[in-house]
């Protein structure tokens, strides 16, 4: 057994692919019309259609249930913002917030209120707090993570240039 995407049902296809290329920068990979495969492991079916798999009645699929969400995660989290921040008509859960650990993340709904979270990559924390005087200790005591965690995020940062 092997998993190969996530599916999410969209109500208007041109919109979604739209949506997800413009805001999270995902491209098409194949497109069937009714299914879209995008990067990133995210499949699109249309409400219609997926009605008939699943059996069930167009209006017995509901959206905006708040159960479940999309993550990813952004190396320049605060470009990222940035650019979020110029797209008319965002619909936010929530602004920015600083988890305990010290990761920033922002959720917001896509158009058929599916909830994408987007997330400070965990590298780009320690990152960020080694950059602002916290030894590798202390950062990792910050974090609440292990020193060896610590060191394996600036290690793959070394790997990166």
């Amino acid at each position: 057994m092997k998993f190969l995407n996530t599916l999410i049902v969209v109500s208007n296809m041109q919109k979604s692919k739209q949506f997800y290329y413009e805001v999270l920068g995902l491209e098409v990979v194949v497109d069937m019309g009714t299914n879209v495969t995008l990067t990133g492991g995210i499949a699109l079916q249309t409400k219609d259609t997926w009605a008939k798999f699943i059996r069930k009645r167009d209006r017995e699929i509901v959206f905006g249930g708040n159960v479940a969400e999309l993550y990813f995660e952004e190396d320049d989290f605060d470009c990222f913002i940035q650019r979020l921040n110029d797209i008319e008509n965002m619909n936010y859960v929530h602004n920015v917030i600083e988890h305990s650990w010290g990761q920033r993340v922002i959720r917001f709904y896509d158009p058929d209120q599916h909830i994408i979270e987007v997330g400070e990559n965990m590298t780009m924390v320690v990152k960020r707090f080694i950059d602002s005087g916290l030894s590798i200790e202390d950062t990792a005591i910050r974090m609440d993570v292990p020193v060896e965690y610590v060191k394996s995020c600036l290690e793959s940062l070394k790997d990166r240039n």
